[in-house]
């Protein structure tokens, strides 16, 4: 029997987030990053983190060889903690990704897991039967790599999120070099970051966040100072400290993320400062207002984040007023604007001056516009081409970018999760797709979660009732049933009805000799059937019986 190259999409493909692509060749298979995503809060109320499901892994769990590491975001190696609990295999990644992926295992007490670091110097695995080269690409995060693997039947190329930043923050370009070399050696397979598809031209430098932070800190000398960001953004996260050294400015950082990364990235020389500059949160008021800098999170409006928190005076030690200028130097993820534009109004309100993105420039995007793109696909040359890293209307629009690039139609699709496609020299091929959803955190795994969500939405939109019964040992109905309503209302005629119902069922004996889940069940119905026609109303509704 021939053996077969199989690519397997657990994740990252018809959404942003929570990437996790399988590779797999007769006994081998290595994974390439395993991140989360976060909900949409009105379609999965009370889910903390969306995760794949990698259920197929546990099945295979002995073929596995290693799991690859892109770079340190959320979105690619959030649900490590989570698989690593089930799956032993060594994770290959840059030191800085490596650090932030061992801070969350101490943090979920999950232990006794190998991992490869990844510089310049140790770019290349051997991982079963595939051979792994990382290759330097410029994001909006650290240590950020795409991968080529060398596979029996060709090479495969991963370009994971990244820009082409000719005058990046830490002088470590994109190795546009090497990559041209592989292009050149014959690449099989591409897979490519879709975010930015949308964007017409080339991404702007992280180095010129670096020039509108200099003047917000020039124009408001006499202010303090809090900028937000994304806690893992070192390169942002650099250039504020710069501003502040350049304006003599002592620095807070706020925020158990921001605080966490920033002593991790400074151990590793990702992020330089002198430590004396550093101050306290809890001691930021023995420095004049205008002498300090607060480098913090919540550029999303997250509820507990710490700018939120100050927006709302739920923070010690910080009042925000008329003497703040806050930076929002971020953009927002679709899905949170009005969690944002809300913590800005309750900032403004309080006085504070207030800067975001759609008043200046003080973000820029990690990840690769069209020009940029075009730019990858022209170097790597691949035969066959997947989009991924988007929604589908980014993969699709992805594929038509390729086309004018020369890559045939033929040689291209757009993947779903749970798709199983064969690679060959023949073309590409999809085998039968693998029966999977996605797992939903709430503080732990979620086993049920469409019968859960079903109820929460059920309970967000229509309430529930709570009926109690009172049944005697010869199964008779021991005083009325007792109605109880919680996020729907029920007038006392409709109720009254409800309850001459049950009442006039027991009485004609509808009810004797079942066990109480029948009746629990009949019940039920019974009550939901009443309140559809009277209210239009689909509450989730609980029966409890007590017997005596």
């Amino acid at each position: 029997m021939a053996k077969k190259l199989k690519i397997i999409f657990l994740g990252g493909v018809g959404e942003i987030g929570k990437n996790m692509t399988a590779i797999e060749y007769n006994n081998n298979i290595i994974v390439v990053d395993s991140g989360l995503s976060f909900p949409n809060i009105d379609e999965m109320p009370g889910i903390d983190y969306v995760i794949p499901d990698y259920s197929y892994l546990v099945q295979n769990q002995s073929k596995i060889r290693g799991i690859l590491i892109t770079h340190g975001h959320e979105d690619h190696i959030g649900a490590l903690p989570y698989v690593l609990q089930d799956i032993q295999a060594p994770v290959y990644g840059s030191a800085f990704s490596i650090a932030l992926l061992q801070h969350k295992l101490r943090e979920h007490k999950v232990k006794e897991v190998k991992t490869h670091t990844v510089d310049d110097n140790n770019k290349v695995f051997d991982i079963g039967c595939f051979r792994a080269e990382f290759v330097r690409v410029t994001h909006s995060i650290a240590g950020a790599y795409a991968i080529s693997i060398t596979t029996p039947k060709g090479v495969i190329f991963f370009t994971g999120d990244y820009k082409i930043d000719y005058t990046p923050v830490d002088g470590r370009a994109i190795d546009l070099a090497r990559i041209a070399e592989i292009g050149k050696e014959g690449v099989l397979l591409m897979l490519q970051d879709s975010t930015n598809v949308e964007r017409q031209g080339y991404s702007m430098s992280e180095r010129s966040v670096g020039q509108k932070l200099d003047d917000i800190f020039y124009q408001n000398i006499h202010k303090r100072i809090i900028v937000a960001t994304f806690s893992t953004n070192i390169h942002r996260v650099q250039q504020i400290i710069n501003c502040c050294i350049k304006y003599n400015r002592r620095i807070a950082f706020s925020g158990r993320s921001m605080i966490n990364i920033a002593e991790i990235a400074h151990k590793l020389k990702e992020l330089h400062y002198p430590k004396d500059m550093i101050v306290d949160l809890a001691r930021i008021n023995s420095v004049p207002y205008d002498k300090i800098c607060i480098i913090s999170t919540g550029t999303q409006g997250e509820p507990e984040s710490a700018l939120t928190r100050m927006s709302k005076d739920e923070l010690k030690k910080i009042t925000i007023s008329d003497t703040d200028c806050v930076v929002f130097s971020s953009s927002p993820i679709p899905g949170n604007e009005k969690m944002i534009y809300n913590v800005i109004n309750n900032l403004c309100k309080k006085g504070a001056d207030v800067i975001y993105k759609d008043l200046s420039e003080v973000h820029v995007s990690g990840h690769a516009c069209r020009e940029e793109l075009k730019t990858m696909i022209s170097l790597v040359k691949p035969r066959y081409f997947i989009p991924v890293h988007g929604e589908y209307r980014h993969l699709k629009q992805h594929v038509d970018l390729a086309e004018t690039l020369g890559v045939p139609r033929d040689n291209m699709l757009i993947p779903e999760i749970g798709d199983v496609i064969e690679v060959s020299k023949g073309g590409l091929r999809k085998e039968e797709k693998l029966n999977i959803s996605c797992i939903m955190l709430d503080g732990s795994f979620v086993e049920s979660s469409d019968m859960i969500l079903r109820d929460r939405k059920t309970l967000s939109e229509d309430g529930f009732v709570i009926v109690i019964l009172n049944i005697s040992a010869s199964g008779n109905l021991d005083g009325e049933p007792y109605f109880e309503t919680r996020g729907i209302t029920v007038s006392k005629d409709i109720e009254e009805k409800i309850k001459n119902k049950i009442m006039l069922s027991f009485s004609a004996g509808d009810f004797r000799e079942m066990a109480g889940a029948e009746i629990r069940s009949l019940i039920r119905k019974s009550v939901a059937k009443e309140l559809d026609k009277k209210l239009k109303k689909h509450p989730v509704i609980l029966p409890i019986i007590f017997e005596h």
